[in-house]
């Protein structure tokens, strides 16, 4: 049975993450990509037109849990530990931004994540992110 990333993410998420239209994009065993849709209520610099670092961050923490989640092949609760983010630039104005996480290493108690946030070309990444999640039912 395992766990179903699509489906998961079909039932559109509450919270946060709910209120900014994070979305499915694509996953695979061990990564997931998620969607920030852009929005005129997400920007942070009026004049720079430019979004808030929050949603960024809200957009890689759920990435790259359902990522520790894929990787598992079941829903079991974390905690997020530490989440890195280093931005490279703004996102374009207009562009939604697509959050790859990847869960590259799990222990008894440590999931091991890393991913980058992209508005169209991941070669030209938003932000880099790395981070640890402890597992709770360790």
């Amino acid at each position: 049975m395992g766990f179903d990333v699509e489906r998961f993410s079909r039932h559109r998420f509450g919270g946060h993450g709910g209120r900014l239209g994070l979305g499915y994009h694509a996953h695979g065993p061990d990564w997931v990509e998620m969607v920030l849709p852009w929005s005129a209520d997400l920007i942070g610099d009026v004049e720079g037109q430019v979004l808030a670092s929050g949603p960024i961050i809200a957009l890689m923490d759920v990435a790259t849990s359902i990522a520790v989640w894929a990787k598992r092949d079941a829903f079991v609760p974390h905690a997020t530990l530490d989440l890195r983010v280093d931005y490279l630039r703004p996102a374009r104005t207009g562009q939604a931004v697509i959050g790859r996480g990847e869960c590259y290493r799990i222990t008894r108690a440590i999931a091991f994540i890393r991913g980058q946030a992209h508005d169209g070309d991941p070669g030209d990444p938003v932000a880099h992110v790395a981070g640890t999640y402890m597992t709770l039912d360790a």
